[in-house]
């Protein structure tokens, strides 16, 4: 076992994300990475996210269909099997949506006590979507020039202070029906059009302001890229949407105008679970600087 006098690399150590990261994608850009599906179902069809069901076929079905979508979290069990599938990792950091919103890091702490070699670390990431991502890219860094435990720990630490997101859903509807809507539930019932600003503090979705209009939406994303983001490369952006695309990629013009030396990191498509809660017209922006 790795002891914290001992580096920890990209060789030795694997970085585990749940679907909710919204990087199905993410063992093929690198190889110690792997990703456990959550499930959404339509009345009595459960499918894992990413796996049986992409983005595009979610919200198709979504549409057309006259059922609302639930959504549930993985299984120790699912933990386990991918666990010991990276037997030969030193270390796991296991990278999970809020705790406050989903089982999914519960499930994950499970399997990893199950394990019982002392080599998974379950970290709650207090946050969803890419910006789970995001921390991971970080990680990933740290491991590809030598890191230890303690400077993961500090930079997780950091991570849930410091990261920024903001997004703008067209209706609290999914949210409500999810049961995850938080502290939102104060802009609950308002008039058609009325769009609300919102962001994830402490692992909560928590109400920021309200706008009416699209147009005043985005231009609350835009004020959000100058006030509190950097033209500089330590700073890494990211841009996602649910059935949005022409939205997201005005927003990332935007970012990659006002912020050319910065580096956005990832432009994503909300997967089929975070996309159930938050609803199609979706778009978010997260920020994050590290000089790493």
């Amino acid at each position: 076992m790795i002891t914290s006098l001992e580096a920890l690399t990209a060789e030795n150590t694997a970085i585990v994300l749940d679907s909710t990261a919204d990087l199905p994608d993410a063992a093929d850009r690198f190889p110690n990475w792997r990703v456990v599906p959550l499930y959404v179902s339509f009345g009595g069809e459960s499918l894992r996210d990413g796996v049986d069901i992409d983005a595009t076929e979610f919200y198709e079905r979504l549409r057309a269909s006259s059922v609302f979508p639930t959504t549930s979290q993985p299984t120790p069990g699912d933990f386990l099997a991918r666990y010991e599938e990276l037997g030969g990792y030193e270390r796991i950091f296991s990278l999970h949506l809020s705790a406050r919103v989903s089982g999914t890091f519960e499930s994950a702490e499970s399997a990893a006590v199950e394990l019982g070699d002392g080599r998974v670390r379950a970290i709650d990431t207090e946050t969803a979507s890419a910006s789970i991502a995001m921390l991971a890219f970080a990680i990933q860094r740290r491991l590809e020039r030598g890191t230890s435990d303690e400077e993961i720990d500090g930079l997780v630490e950091r991570y849930r202070r410091e990261r920024g997101l903001l997004f703008t859903v067209d209706t609290l509807e999914f949210l409500q029906r999810g049961g995850r809507i938080g502290k939102a539930a104060a802009f609950a019932g308002t008039l058609l059009q009325v769009k609300p600003i919102l962001s994830i503090r402490e692992g909560e979705v928590e109400p920021i302001k309200r706008v009416r209009g699209e147009r005043k939406a985005f231009a609350e994303l835009a004020a959000a890229l100058e006030t509190e983001t950097e033209n500089e490369p330590a700073y890494r952006l990211g841009v996602a949407h649910a059935a949005a695309p022409d939205r997201a990629a005005e927003l990332e013009s935007l970012v990659r105008e006002r912020r050319p030396r910065a580096e956005l990191e990832l432009v994503v498509t909300l997967g089929a679970v975070i996309g159930a809660h938050a609803g199609p017209g979706t778009l978010a922006l997260f920020w994050f600087r590290d000089g790493d």
